[in-house]
């Protein structure tokens, strides 16, 4: 029976074992805490850390829409499918949909506890994944569900800052913002990181918090709206396709648009010039950021309270430098002049995967893989194998953020389950089974109890 080893215990570690299973693999899934279906982001008990993508946006099961639906109506029969439930409902349902798959194909799920430390070819042709407490796994392929890059510092954070305590490079580290003292405090970027890390401060009576970016920019609100069945241009240029984007939004709802557009939206970038890419990136990216990976409207409501508060302010500018102070609190100078803040949270998101991840480091290093268009992710074939140095790629293929810059909508769930049962499909020697039932009062084995 042929073996995978999936690296990552969230959504896109889940769905990939859910779906290898289905066509006949047995999964070994690694994950630090072995407590797959949790992950960065469902790992959080706050009932108010919310979803950013309604309930029919995110069942596992890409022929069964309603399942997450479904199984939230059994905990409380009044949820809607437009409705934005708390992340942590989520990694109860992950974890039920991973045991659902365990118990319809029994012995052929396995949970290791452990860090990836290394991936490289065996003699005898497969694949060998080191752990960091040398820990060996032999496996026919591997795949890379490590979810977003951490985050890069940025330019003006120097080694001095980055050394004291009221720097927060990571706000997703467990209990990161714990320790943040009360006083002002600096947020880096605008987006979805730095609205959870506003609303986190708030509610522990920290603050007042500063968000700044150079388009001080935050995310848009989720909004009623009707998914339009567009068919784009085949366009060549950035300019052609923004100009048809905005004639069809200014004859209905912009949330309908872009939400129409989803399906369509890879073959468009790939359609485009390598420097017409790097045109929108440069120019455009962002602005997409803010319309497409939208707040859900419990949250915009929370924070357009703490603006009028004057607990939020967001800033728009270049955060130009950063200076430690010898009290231990940092100097920041943004357009507005020098301010002084208790604390500085580094909210600028994902970095670029091949510099911030040690295992996509290391597989660059041995040549399993290479940086992928743009910086942004590993360079895949159409099918996801990572290719490295070699005339033949590893069995190694990657979901989600991993294959950003070939694909630019990749790391929500609909892309990622998509592209876990596509590539299971691809992997299939026998026929594939029938769809998985969603929950599960049985569990997987555990390779490491805690």
């Amino acid at each position: 029976m042929a073996v995978a080893v999936i690296i990552g215990g969230g959504f896109g570690g889940v769905v990939a074992a859910r779906e290898l299973i289905r066509t006949g693999w047995s999964a070994i899934i690694v994950d630090p805490h072995a407590q797959p279906g949790r992950g960065v982001a469902y790992a959080t008990p706050s009932a108010w850390h919310l979803l950013n993508s309604p309930v029919s946006a995110m069942s596992v099961d890409p022929q069964r829409p309603d399942d997450f639906l479904d199984w939230c109506r059994r905990r409380d029969p009044h949820v809607g499918p437009g409705d934005f439930v708390s992340r942590g409902w989520y990694g109860d349902y992950l974890t039920e949909a991973l045991r659902a798959a365990d118990d319809l194909a029994p012995g052929r799920l396995t949970v290791q506890r452990g860090h990836v430390g290394r991936v490289f070819e065996a003699a005898h042709g497969g694949m060998t994944v080191l752990l960091s407490d040398g820990v060996v796994l032999t496996a026919d392929a591997v795949v890379l569900a490590i979810g977003a890059a951490r985050p890069a510092h940025p330019a003006p954070v120097t080694d001095e800052v980055r050394r004291l305590p009221a720097y927060i490079g990571d706000p997703w580290r467990p209990d990161a913002l714990t320790a943040v003292p009360d006083g002002p405090v600096l947020l880096i970027g605008t987006g979805l990181t730095a609205v959870d890390v506003a609303l986190s401060l708030a509610r522990a009576g920290r603050g007042p918090v500063t968000a700044v970016s150079r388009h001080g920019l935050l995310p848009a609100a989720h909004a009623p709206s009707v998914r339009q069945d567009l068919v784009p241009p085949a366009a060549t240029r950035v300019s052609v396709l923004l100009r048809w984007v905005r004639d069809q939004a200014a004859t209905g709802d912009w949330r309908g648009v872009l939400d129409g557009l989803r399906p369509q939206w890879d073959p468009m970038w790939q359609r485009l010039p390598e420097h017409e890419q790097r045109r929108f990136l440069r120019h455009l990216a962002r602005y997409w950021e803010v319309h497409r990976h939208r707040m859900a409207p419990q949250v915009a409501a929370e924070v357009a309270a703490l603006r009028a508060r004057g607990t939020l302010t967001v800033r728009t500018g270049e955060l130009r430098e950063l200076r430690a102070l010898p009290d231990g609190r940092i100097e920041a100078v943004l357009a507005t002049g020098r301010h002084t803040f208790a604390a500085v949270v580094n909210c600028t998101g994902p970095g670029r995967l091949g510099e911030t991840d040690p295992l996509a480091r290391s597989m660059i290093a041995d040549g399993l893989a290479r940086v992928g268009p743009h910086g942004l992710g590993l360079e895949v074939d159409e099918h996801g194998a990572v290719l490295g140095r070699g005339h033949r790629p590893p069995a190694v293929y990657a979901l989600g953020a991993a294959r950003r810059g070939r694909l630019w909508e990749t790391t929500a769930a609909p892309e990622i389950r998509a592209q876990a049962r596509a590539l299971a499909d691809h992997l299939a020697f026998p026929a594939a089974a029938g769809a998985l039932p969603a929950t599960s009062d049985h569990g997987p084995r555990y390779a490491s109890q805690p």
